[in-house]
């Protein structure tokens, strides 16, 4: 059963609010143009305005985060991975990257890669809510999974079922607003 659980609706990247409350009143309009592109679905805007500001603030970690994220709305996930990857390797400190990355690799159930940057986010950052409530969601599809392949092995059993449907529930239920 091959199953595309709503529960990844749950997962959330950093809102860029948060980001934007971090940076400098200097870039903050820059920051906002492209947090603006980004949620407006103009995603290639927001890259194009994004990678100009790069070109003279190459290291800038916020902006290049919005390019990250505004790759991953534009579905260039190959693009968002390497953005966010590089973040983590030059600012390993920070758990938002981490966060980011888990939600791409999460939506490619590459759950083990999800759940290995989650665990990073929170030890980075105790105190993430939203890095925490996300590893919760892969720790949920991780025990659907392996509840699925002890059925196949043993096959079915009452509290096995039980565990199951219970966790079918959770994995389908709509997404929070």
């Amino acid at each position: 059963m091959s199953l595309r659980p709503a529960l990844f609706c749950t997962l959330r990247a950093l809102t860029v609010a948060a980001l934007l409350a971090a940076g400098g009143a200097a870039h903050a309009d820059d920051y906002s143009d492209v947090a603006k592109l980004v949620r407006e679905g103009k995603t290639a805007q927001a890259i194009t305005q994004a990678d100009k500001y790069l070109s003279a603030n190459q290291r800038d970690p916020q902006m290049r985060f919005l390019k990250g994220t505004a790759q991953a709305a534009a579905g260039q996930n190959d693009e968002a991975i390497t953005t966010f990857t590089q973040l983590t390797e030059e600012y390993p400190e920070l758990p938002e990257p981490y966060n980011n990355l888990a939600v791409i690799y999460a939506s490619q159930d590459r759950l083990d890669q999800a759940r290995s940057a989650l665990e990073t986010a929170v030890r980075n950052n105790p105190g993430y809510a939203v890095a925490h409530e996300n590893l919760g969601d892969i720790y949920a599809r991780l025990a659907f999974q392996s509840y699925s392949r002890s059925q196949q092995l043993r096959g079915p059993n009452k509290a096995l079922k039980l565990k199951l449907s219970t966790l079918r529930s959770l994995l389908q239920a709509p997404a929070p607003h």
